[in-house]
């Protein structure tokens, strides 16, 4: 199976960049002659692409592009917003419901009250004892619960699912302050979901624990944050070497 180019990925999905410098050896090395006239070639995938440049300049003020491997994250990171957006609806949802349930706690206690003394002689002949229940326990709990209990159960959801929409709008912008954002906010709710795995084990509670620990520790690696490999500057420094444009520089200036 061949490698993904996530350059020409890029370049299919947002177009060619392509740029002329104003310094005449380097700006030689990106343009051809062809029979149908001037080809410049795309900073990004390399391809020759026909007609004038999109944009010109000294060479240091060309665009920076993310190329490669820096293509390959920025594709992680949006599939991560995306989970986080669910996430973050389906948590919302949730809060809205629980607010919902709130206003109508005592006619749902009034209905679960007279059909569990109804259903109570069919259970008892099925040798099911319903004081014992854990399930019926939990819903007599919630049924029985605070008013200002699920005001602040409603509120903490609510609370919780707009961060997760303010992470994944972050992490699909591919903004710094969105990663920084995002080892925040996940790393804080770890602690809450090691609680929860203690209480008890389920597939949907250990993957969403592996797949949280996952991301805090790739976006502190990849994306250097906190000063890690060098922090933003050994970042930023990296995209700019990555950049056509820059490597074509470095042959002219050995060239010279």
């Amino acid at each position: 199976m061949s490698s993904v180019d996530w350059n020409l990925r890029g370049c299919s999905r947002s177009g060619h960049v392509t740029y002329a410098p104003d310094e005449p050896d380097l700006a030689a090395r990106l343009e051809a002659a062809t029979p149908l006239g001037d080809a410049w070639r795309c900073l990004r995938c390399g391809a020759y692409v026909l007609g004038p440049p999109a944009g010109s300049g000294p060479a240091d003020d060309a665009p920076v592009l993310l190329r490669g491997r820096a293509l390959r994250s920025a594709f992680i990171l949006r599939l991560l917003a995306i989970e986080r957006w669910v996430r973050g609806l389906l948590i919302l949802l949730l809060g809205v419901g629980v607010l919902q349930f709130k206003s109508s706690q005592v006619s749902l206690r009034t209905v679960f009250d007279r059909d569990l003394a109804a259903a109570k002689p069919l259970l008892n002949q099925l040798g099911i004892n319903a004081t014992d229940s854990g399930l019926i326990h939990s819903v007599e709990n919630a049924l029985n619960a605070k008013g200002t209990t699920l005001d602040l159960v409603a509120a903490f959801l609510i609370c919780y699912g707009a961060l997760q929409l303010v992470e994944g709008t972050g992490l699909w912008l591919l903004k710094r302050w969105g990663e920084y954002f995002a080892v925040v906010a996940t790393a804080l709710f770890l602690p809450l979901e090691i609680y929860e795995l203690t209480e008890k084990i389920t597939v949907l509670r250990i993957g969403a624990f592996v797949i949280n620990v996952a991301a805090v520790l790739y976006l502190l690696l990849a994306k250097r944050l906190f000063g890690l490999r060098g922090g933003h500057q050994a970042y930023a420094a990296q995209l700019h070497e990555e950049s056509l444009l820059e490597v074509q520089a470095s042959a002219a200036g050995a060239s010279s």
